[in-house]
This record gives structure tokens, C-alpha cells and sequence, in this order.
């Protein structure tokens, strides 16, 4: 039996999602997974995905549509564990959503790019994440430089500012292969320990994996694929071309987030 693999950073789709094709690009996403080997999808779904509401700032109501879709999900097919995902900017719906989804088996909480990471708002999100042991999905750029429209954008140095809050509370920067200054970003990660970094991203530049192992550890990565799966399968292939031993790859490729989210999972 082969050892297991946890994608930490999915997203699927669903009928208010503004894609006819919704059911067909879910299959394939759970059918490329099953050749990669993927054991468990932890999942997400960002709202109507705009339809309704701004992708990044979603409604109340528009992200409660989304998770209940994401459960459906999970329902349907084993292998997929949830985010809860939720609008800070909402906080009291916020909480409230996490409570239900946890009830209802999700595993974790997903932050879209509704409110900076570092801003205060989001206290009573990381207070429930600590309290109910649920690792909280950060969206990040590597190294803020300006703003974008249509989302609030956080970095590195923001969601350091509210996980030394949580010091109790496990958060994941997203996607370090997503563009921008990584090494920034994991530079400024090498002293905060409940601060673990998800490899998704479609760039596997040369020097990141590397600087990956030198400043936060094999202990603190977690495999994602994020949109792009072929290039989620190439880290892997390359952090062996480096040389990582096998229980690093372990960690990585499930361990870690065998532990921080309450898997299961035995190799």
C-alpha cells in the first residue's frame, strides 16, 4: 500500500458557481487526483465563486451557500475533508458558520482575501480556531507591495501579526508557489512555529523548495495543488531530487496535516 497524500489546498465548484461544466470539472478533479494517489482533498468553496457577491467578500448568505455545497460534497465522496469558508468581515455570521460546519465534519477554516490578516477582526475567528483545534487557510501574497482590486490582500508579516495573537491557533499561508517574493515570506516565517506553509502555487522556482527546508522545516510544509495539480506533483518530484529523506517526504506528502487536521490516516 502506498503511503498516503494529503492535498491541503483544493477548491471545487458547484450549481451557483456560473460554470455549466461545474459537475464535470469536479470529477476531474477527484479523477486526477485518484491517479496522482491523493488520499484527501481538504476542500474549499469560495461562495458563488462572484456570481452573487465578490469572490473575496462574500455574502452571508452567499457563503453559507458555498459550504453547505461543500458538504454535499463530503457526503458524497469520502475522500474530501472541508474548510468552513468565511467572511470576516461578517464576524458574527462568521463564527456562527464555524460552529455549524464543525458539527457537521469540516475540519478546518479557510480566509479568502475579505480583511488583512493583521487586522483585529479577525480575533474572534483565530480564537475559535484555537479553541476548536481547527487550522486556519490564510490567502496570501508573497510580499505585499500594494493593493488589488476586488480583494484585501495579506502577506507574510500580516498573518505573523495575528498568529503571535493565536499562539494556540495553527494557520497556513497559502500557495507559496503563487508568484511573488517567497523567500520574503519564508525568511520572515523561521521563528513562528504555529505558522505552517502550504507548497501550492504553479511556480516550483529554482531555490524555493530548498529555502523551504532551510528556514521553516520538512515538519512545517504541507502538500497543496491549489488550481494547478500537474505542478503540486512536480514539487514532490523535485523536493526527492533534493534529497529530502523519507520521513521529511512524509511530512509533507501527510503527516503534518494528518495531524493538524485530525485525519486518521495510518502509511
Amino acid at each position: 500500500m502506498s503511503a498516503p497524500l494529503v492535498d491541503v489546498h483544493v477548491h471545487f465548484l458547484h450549481e451557483r458557481s456560473g460554470r455549466a461544466d461545474w459537475e464535470a470539472a469536479n470529477r476531474r478533479r477527484l479523477d486526477v487526483g485518484r491517479r496522482i494517489g491523493i488520499t484527501v482533498h481538504v476542500a474549499s468553496i469560495l461562495g458563488t465563486w462572484g456570481q452573487t457577491s465578490p469572490t473575496y467578500f462574500p455574502s452571508p448568505d452567499d457563503t453559507t451557500c458555498g459550504n453547505d455545497a461543500l458538504l454535499a460534497l463530503m457526503r458524497a465522496h469520502p475522500e474530501i475533508a472541508g474548510y468552513v469558508t468565511v467572511n470576516p468581515n461578517f464576524t458574527d455570521h462568521a463564527v456562527r458558520e464555524i460552529e455549524r460546519c464543525r458539527a457537521a465534519g469540516m475540519v478546518g477554516i479557510k480566509l479568502a482575501a475579505s480583511r488583512r490578516a493583521a487586522d483585529p477582526l479577525l480575533d474572534p475567528i483565530a480564537a475559535v480556531a484555537a479553541a476548536r483545534g481547527m487550522p486556519v487557510l490564510q490567502h496570501i501574497w508573497q510580499h505585499r507591495r500594494g493593493e488589488v482590486p476586488g480583494q484585501e490582500i495579506s502577506d507574510a508579516l500580516d498573518l505573523i501579526a495575528l498568529a503571535e495573537r493565536h499562539p494556540g491557533a495553527t494557520f497556513i499561508l497559502a500557495h507559496i508557489g503563487g508568484g511573488g517574493d517567497w523567500a520574503h515570506s519564508l525568511r520572515a516565517l523561521a521563528d513562528v512555529p504555529n505558522v505552517v506553509v502550504d507548497l501550492s502555487g504553479s511556480g516550483v522556482d529554482r531555490g524555493m523548495l530548498e529555502l523551504c527546508l532551510d528556514r521553516v522545516g520538512a515538519a512545517r510544509l504541507v502538500w497543496g495543488t491549489d488550481l494547478t495539480m500537474d505542478t503540486g506533483l512536480a514539487k514532490l518530484r523535485a523536493l526527492e531530487a533534493l534529497g529530502a529523506g523519507p520521513e521529511a517526504l512524509a511530512d509533507v506528502r501527510w503527516r503534518t496535516a494528518n495531524r493538524l487536521f485530525g485525519l486518521g490516516l495510518a502509511a
